[in-house]
């Protein structure tokens, strides 16, 4: 019987993860016990808030969400800087921390890394942002944030997951319904045209983001030629 922290490798594998960006510690380590058995590449950093901007980055480049590891308390606080950028700039990004467990966390008794308002604080941040108090909500807050990523405005997602939950033993539990494969539906891809321009440049169309533009916003750049040659020119030379 696999713990919850198995399932949600395996569950960020069937969401097409390729890559998580984390620093291993006490809070997070049933993570880590799974990580080897799978196809995901770890990278790892040296500061939460470097993880942030790396994820970011990843995002950018790939056209996927960056998914990033972090530990209890300063984990978080040290990533929210990044998260407030990816906020700003409609970039897709997957927080998951840890919390310490159930009967410790919120309690102002000094446990290791204990931070008052944990979920508050990711909540001025992310576009979503969860606490995971059973297994089985686990599966509909991992479809909710890949949802988020898909459909509007993409915005960080925060996922928190107490530790003795992580090492719980499951079974049974579906794996989250869509995945960044089947929903990470770019709009300039129904034009051709547009498309392989964009991918000329090696970015999508958009202000302070690599992210697609909506469908308005392609009508304009397609007006003119000049219209697109203006886009173009500022893609290249002045983003």
């Amino acid at each position: 019987m696999a713990t919850l922290g198995q399932y949600l490798i395996g569950a960020l594998e069937a969401l097409g993860v390729g890559h998580v960006f984390g620093i291993p510690g006490v809070h997070n380590l049933e993570l880590y016990r799974a990580l080897p058995r799978s196809r995901i590449r770890h990278v790892t950093g040296r500061h939460e808030q470097g993880l942030g901007f790396m994820a970011d980055g990843y995002a950018r480049a790939s056209g996927r969400p960056g998914v990033c590891f972090t530990i209890t308390g300063p984990g978080l606080t040290n990533i929210a800087t990044a998260m407030g950028q990816a906020h700003q700039d409609s970039i897709p990004m997957l927080v998951i921390s840890s919390q310490n467990r159930r009967d410790e966390s919120e309690g102002g008794r000094g446990f290791l890394h204990e931070l008052p308002g944990q979920l508050a604080i990711a909540r001025e941040v992310a576009g979503l942002a969860q606490r995971i108090s059973e297994p089985s909500e686990l599966p509909q807050a991992l479809a909710q944030a890949f949802r988020l990523f898909a459909v509007g405005r993409p915005r960080p997602a925060y996922i928190e997951i107490p530790r003795d939950l992580l090492a719980s033993r499951v079974s049974g539990l579906p794996l989250p319904e869509g995945s960044e494969r089947e929903g990470g539906h770019h709009p300039q891809e129904d034009d051709p045209e547009l498309a392989v321009r964009a991918r000329a440049h090696g970015r999508h169309f958009g202000v302070g983001t690599n992210r697609p533009v909506g469908r308005k916003s392609r009508v304009r750049i397609k007006a003119t030629n000049e219209t697109m040659t203006a886009w173009e020119g500022l893609t290249t030379s002045e983003a």
